[in-house]
């Protein structure tokens, strides 16, 4: 039998984070052990058996129909995000047949790099599925990396992490005003990947260590945070050019790889822009350092 123990600790952790009336059920006087629903709550408000509800939960079944996951989705008030999640989680089959289909090795597509090159005024890398970086253009290097070498996306043994950086790189911290938001919004994105890619033993031992050397990822980690995010807006303290507010969208790379290029941008004709403009500047000074800092 599949392994459902993921399964399992993501129904558990959003079952306890719901009371009966958010399901419409009466809500009793007497003292409740643990907060949230009762697995037979849950059972009865999707018009599942008790039984059935408790062996999904505990890992013990092979097969969930997609009537009953969509039950147990619309009772536990799941997002579009966790309803994806809990489908992966759910169908081991489709996730053992991704597996088949992953790249052995993982490095940026040549005409993909020759692309962000060309963006000499905007900050841009390619990502894999886990977050490392496979290429950045100079600007890419200069926003998020400045303090490593510019050609580590090029040697996977150094090769950056986005969110290893932002949970045990102090000077990737630094750049984050709001670095509760981001950490959190990480793990959930992280979380979604895990579900779709459980078999990725590099993305495993990256989870593993996060755990091991950072309290703050592992209590994220363990409350099963669930959501994706392909564009936003970005709040940065950059030690060059000082505060910037830049939008940054994912678009994904066509292929079975899971890699995307993030690119960031500035509102014309804001304070921001013009920091990103100056940050720019700084690549173009020939035969100099690059300065400590910008007045």
């Amino acid at each position: 039998m599949p392994d459902f123990s993921e399964l399992s600790d993501f129904l558990r952790s959003r079952r306890a984070a719901l009371t009966p009336e958010e399901i419409g059920l009466p809500q009793f006087a007497e003292r409740r052990r643990v907060p949230g629903l009762r697995r037979e709550e849950v059972a009865l408000a999707a018009g599942l058996s008790v039984t059935h509800y408790t062996r999904l939960e505990q890992g013990r079944i092979n097969h969930v129909s997609d009537s009953v996951l969509d039950a147990i989705a619309r009772t536990l008030r799941l997002t579009p995000d966790e309803y994806g999640h809990l489908m992966d989680l759910a169908r081991p089959e489709t996730v053992t047949a991704r597996r088949a289909r992953l790249p052995r090795a993982e490095s940026a597509d040549p005409g993909v790099r020759q692309l962000i090159d060309t963006f000499t005024d905007t900050p841009a890398l390619v990502l894999d599925r886990r977050n490392d970086v496979l290429a950045w253009n100079a600007m890419g290097h200069l926003l998020l990396g400045m303090h490593l070498d510019a050609d580590a996306p090029d040697h996977p043994a150094r090769r950056p992490n986005l969110t290893r950086m932002l949970f045990l790189d102090e000077r990737t911290r630094a750049l984050y005003p709001h670095w509760q938001e981001e950490a959190t919004l990480a793990v959930a994105s992280l979380r979604l990947v895990a579900g779709r890619y459980p078999h990725d033993k590099q993305l495993a031992e990256l989870v593993g260590e996060l755990i091991m050397n950072s309290e703050e990822f592992a209590e994220r980690w363990a409350r099963h945070p669930v959501r994706t995010c392909v564009a936003g807006v970005k709040e940065i303290e950059h030690p060059l050019v000082g505060s910037m507010e830049l939008s940054f969208q994912s678009l994904l790379v066509p292929g079975e790889s899971g890699q995307r290029v993030i690119a960031y941008t500035a509102r014309v004709g804001t304070e921001s822009e013009a920091a990103l403009r100056l940050l720019a500047s700084t690549i173009r000074v020939p035969n100099t350092d690059l300065p400590t800092s910008v007045d």
